[in-house]
């Protein structure tokens, strides 16, 4: 069920709407039982993973919290494992197994083990990580175990963020799941707000850039560099759009809930550098990261060395987090390096004359170019759209017309497509300091009134509805 089609509309106000005329006390398990039903709508044999995860997670939280010494420490190891363990089968095994099958036959040797055809769970990284985080923060004193299995499953399963995030905390989200909410109108309209963004995100920008970003990247070898160039370009805006969109939505139908989520964006690519875009990019899973892999490895309380080998070993994971290929494993092994160079050369960039508008477009060029590993189809495509990035385009009203005419688009939707994007330009302008909705609260009635009206027109006429396709994140 994707957020961006009318059955999920209808099942939301359906939702909505007995939530609210339910007494308080049975609110939270209807809530459970949508948001199993809302899982299940994809396939509903995988329900038995989740709740599996939910049992084993709830049972062996408690043995932990009960144990003391190198007893609680294994119990924790072992709930990792498990965790780690079932996403290593579902979501690695396969690519493993091919790249041994490769490895064994450029060897010259018979690899006899066939290849898995693995159903991939969806959201299973994000539910995955989201109870390991519940498990070491009961380990660490930080929370005590939820005692009811019931409540336990409602906080891995909440729906609005189950399929791709944000990956929450229990000691924030926890409480809120089963406080006392009552009907609110501004919650309601600010959650709309949201929502509302967010689907101008993915159905009119978001979707519209995947109709050329397809299918350029599909067969990179058709294309002109100008091509390859606008692809590339396009695909940093249809991933933040993508993502941000999902994000934004799940916020909105939270709120609406009286739920306040994690914001997982704000305007990075308005970063002066890398450093701050991961501190702007999917905050929840950078945040994730930072507390309970980097700052376990020793953070930058070490010897810098180990420092740098730690950043890079945490970004190598999360681009292995992101999908079973060695594109992936790349592109964090490049944002891990850009984040090495960058504190290498931070005494002398201080020393540096402060251009923000440039520094933002150079920290949007490195991350463009390393979008391209992650969207590519394997290493072979990614290496040839970099060496032809540049390398035949010409300055001619011929070229330009025979590139844009060739990228599977009319020439009204390039202009749509445009058109939006400099729209969007200029809310992540406004966004830098602030959120666009609390914002746009200092401006005046008409104003704000405009701002979604405009929103709103432009997804009903703009939006992409034909080839609208599910959100990027749901493969993770």
């Amino acid at each position: 069920m994707l957020f961006n089609s009318f059955n999920f509309i209808i099942f939301f106000i359906i939702t909505i709407t007995i939530y609210y005329a339910l007494p308080h006390r049975f609110r939270w398990m209807f809530l459970l039982a949508a948001s199993c039903f809302f899982y299940m709508a994809w396939n509903p044999a995988l329900i038995v993973l989740i709740i599996f995860s939910c049992v084993f997670n709830h049972i062996f939280s408690h043995v932990m919290h009960k144990a003391e010494g190198k007893k609680k420490k294994r119990i924790l190891v072992f709930i990792i494992l498990i965790n780690f363990g079932l996403l290593f089968v579902f979501k690695y095994l396969s690519f493993v197994n091919e790249t041994f099958i490769y490895l064994f036959e450029a060897a010259g040797i018979n690899y006899r083990i066939p290849e898995f055809d693995i159903i991939l769970p969806l959201g299973i990284s994000f539910y995955t990580f989201q109870a390991v985080g519940y498990a070491v923060d009961i380990y660490r004193g930080k929370i005590t175990p939820e005692k009811n299995p019931f409540r336990f499953a409602l906080f891995i399963t909440f729906f609005p963020q189950l399929v791709a995030g944000p990956i929450e905390r229990a000691g924030s989200l926890l409480p809120q799941l089963f406080e006392k909410h009552g009907f609110n109108l501004k919650n309601f309209t600010d959650g709309c707000k949201y929502m509302l963004l967010g689907f101008f995100r993915k159905v009119v920008i978001a979707d519209r850039a995947a109709m050329i970003v397809n299918r350029v990247y599909n067969s990179p070898e058709h294309c002109n560099s100008l091509s390859l160039l606008i692809a590339t370009l396009l695909f940093s805006v249809q991933i933040y759009c993508d993502f941000c969109g999902y994000s934004e939505i799940a916020l909105g139908c939270a709120k609406i809930f009286g739920i306040d989520l994690t914001n997982n964006f704000r305007a990075p690519y308005m970063s002066k550098n890398i450093r701050e875009f991961w501190g702007r990019w999917h905050i929840s899973l950078s945040a994730w990261f930072k507390d309970y892999l980097y700052i376990p490895l020793g953070g930058n309380r070490v010897k810098p060395a180990r420092a740098y080998f730690n950043l890079l070993v945490t970004f190598v994971v999360s681009g292995m987090w992101h999908g079973a290929n060695w594109t992936f494993l790349i592109w964090g092994a490049i944002h891990g390096l850009y984040q090495a160079i960058g504190r290498l050369t931070q005494p002398i960039r201080k020393r540096l004359p402060k251009i923000p508008p440039l520094q933002a477009v150079i920290t949007f060029a490195l991350v463009t170019f390393a979008w391209i590993f992650f969207r590519a189809k394997n290493f072979g495509d990614a290496a040839y759209v970099i060496r032809n990035l540049f390398s035949d385009i010409v300055i001619g009203r011929r070229y330009l017309f025979d590139t844009l005419t060739g990228l599977g688009v009319g020439m009204f939707e390039i202009l749509i497509l445009l058109s939006v994007i400099i729209f969007l330009f200029f809310i992540e302008l406004f966004s830098i300091k602030t959120d666009i909705h609390n914002g746009l609260l200092r401006a005046p009635f008409a104003a704000r009134f405009a701002f979604y009206f405009l929103l709103a027109a432009m997804i009903i006429a703009f939006g992409v509805y034909e080839y609208a396709g599910q959100f990027i994140y749901f493969q993770f």
